[in-house]
């Protein structure tokens, strides 16, 4: 049996696919999305970025309350109990409200939702739980799933990914991570606070990596002063499970002596994969290449003519944020306006305390690339809100052109971070100079302040220090 004639469907309900399907019915086409999991949202909204930030957002609560860091501005707190059934249930609320919202959209915009697993049949057809439907346009919005570490079983009791890491039932006492990414330090950092022990083992020399160099040796300085206990050049050569914890055998990455490390809980947190198994993309002519991953060109379509990409599929940073642009773009493209997305202004956040940010190229990358560049570096410890808000570790970093003075990257540790980043990106898509940075009036007293001092710093002028 056929449904035909759709204008556009959208496989995937991620960040990229919701958005595009609504870009597309706000434009006028008719159209579909296709989603196999009970909610809408992907992994995002489900088991990625809104839970995450739900426990990272509670356990700094608890932290503040436990350590008597409230006591100092003159909130005093009795005894404090970690309940971590209702912490979860909150986290669960946040996650049906938002995931509620999309069905909500859905429905205002006149978008089919088609439930199951999508599979080409064909350049325009899919097959989704035995029935097929055509359209004019499909776009692949299929998102990512974590990267296995071969020869390492998850059972998300013990060993453990992402999602199995935000439902863990009580703390563990001790919690080993392996991969320092920004998966495994954000949940780290939320098992930590509640109490757990955190190591942290990561193969390359540092943690953190594509982020710039001083960022990742600032951070690792924060993070050891926290607790963490970061283990770089390290590999891991087996996880084994013995009853309700387990034990890691890791040696270092030059080769050496073996050493194993008793866990309570083990996360398995070293990337994540594009999506495209079982989509029988072999039967509408996609090809992909070594990492699994869809080519498309600058309006996100494939060789094949109506079928487009979007998202973690696509070669590119794996973010919620550029999904969600390329979707807007997609729809529009398909649409037949202009959608465009400026991949070198692509934002990324660490959601730990501080919150590590960053957009543009870092100095390696400069370096790299033979560009003469000039560099303006602002202390958090002397920026008057973080001072006054005892919160001062980090900095703000802005690399401009020495030759035109236009800004090429914007690197941040700071509490409010990811917040910050976005003054700098909006700066360099629209080709923004640290001057004009430095002449814009910043309210005061916030930590966006910073951000004008380090691109005054650029030419050598900072006013507070």
């Amino acid at each position: 049996m056929a449904e035909t004639n759709f204008d556009v469907i959208v496989i995937g309900s991620g960040p990229g696919g919701y958005v595009a399907a609504i870009r597309a019915a706000q434009l006028g086409l008719k159209t579909a999305c296709v989603e196999s999991r009970e909610t809408l949202g992907g992994t995002c909204l489900n088991v990625g970025c809104i839970p995450s930030k739900a426990l990272l957002h509670a356990s700094e609560l608890f932290e503040d309350a436990n350590h008597g860091t409230l006591a100092k501005f003159g909130v005093k707190v009795g005894s404090v109990e970690l309940d971590m059934e209702t912490m979860h249930a909150e986290k669960a609320k946040a996650v049906k409200e938002l995931t509620g919202g999309i069905a909500f959209l859905f429905k205002k915009n006149k978008i089919e939702w088609l439930k199951g697993h999508a599979a080409f049949t064909g350049a325009n057809s899919i097959d989704v739980a035995g029935t097929t439907y055509t359209a004019k346009n499909i776009v692949i919005a299929t998102g990512s799933s974590v990267t296995p570490l071969p020869g390492v079983t998850i059972d998300n009791e013990v060993v453990i990914d992402s999602t199995g890491a935000l439902a863990l039932p009580k703390v563990p006492k001790h919690l080993v991570v392996i991969g320092g990414g920004v998966i495994g330090l954000e949940l780290g950092s939320v098992w930590r606070r509640l109490g757990a022990t955190v190591t942290v083992i990561e193969y390359l020399d540092e943690i953190l990596p594509g982020m710039d160099a001083e960022v990742r040796k600032e951070s690792r300085k924060i993070f050891k002063k926290q607790g963490f206990d970061i283990r770089t050049s390290t590999k891991v050569t087996g996880v084994t499970r013995t009853g309700d914890s387990a034990v890691v055998t890791i040696e270092p990455a030059a080769g050496g002596a073996a050493e194993t490390i008793e866990a309570d809980a083990v996360l398995v947190s070293i990337g994540r994969r594009p999506n495209t198994d079982g989509l029988a993309l072999e039967k509408a002519g996609v090809e992909v290449n070594k990492r699994g991953q869809i080519e498309v060109d600058h309006d996100f379509a494939t060789p094949v003519p109506g079928i487009w990409a979007i998202g973690d599929v696509t070669p590119g940073p794996m973010l919620a944020h550029k999904a969600e642009d390329e979707g807007i773009a997609v729809a529009e493209n398909i649409a037949g306006q202009t959608g465009i997305v400026n991949h070198e202004v692509i934002p990324a956040v660490v959601y730990t305390h501080p919150e590590i940010a960053s957009v543009g190229r870092t100095e390696d990358e400069l370096k790299a690339a033979g560009i003469d560049y000039k560099v303006g570096k602002f202390p958090m410890m002397a920026n008057s809100r973080a001072k006054t808000n005892r919160d001062m570790d980090g900095f703000v970093k802005v690399l401009a052109d020495s030759k035109t003075d236009r800004v090429l990257g914007v690197h941040i540790i700071a509490t409010l971070a990811g917040t910050m980043i976005a003054q700098a990106a909006q700066a360099m898509e629209f080709g923004a100079t640290s001057e004009d940075i430095a002449y814009t009036c910043h309210a005061h007293p916030t930590h966006s302040e910073a951000v004008k001092e380090a691109a005054m710093a650029v030419q050598g002028l900072p006013i507070h220090i």
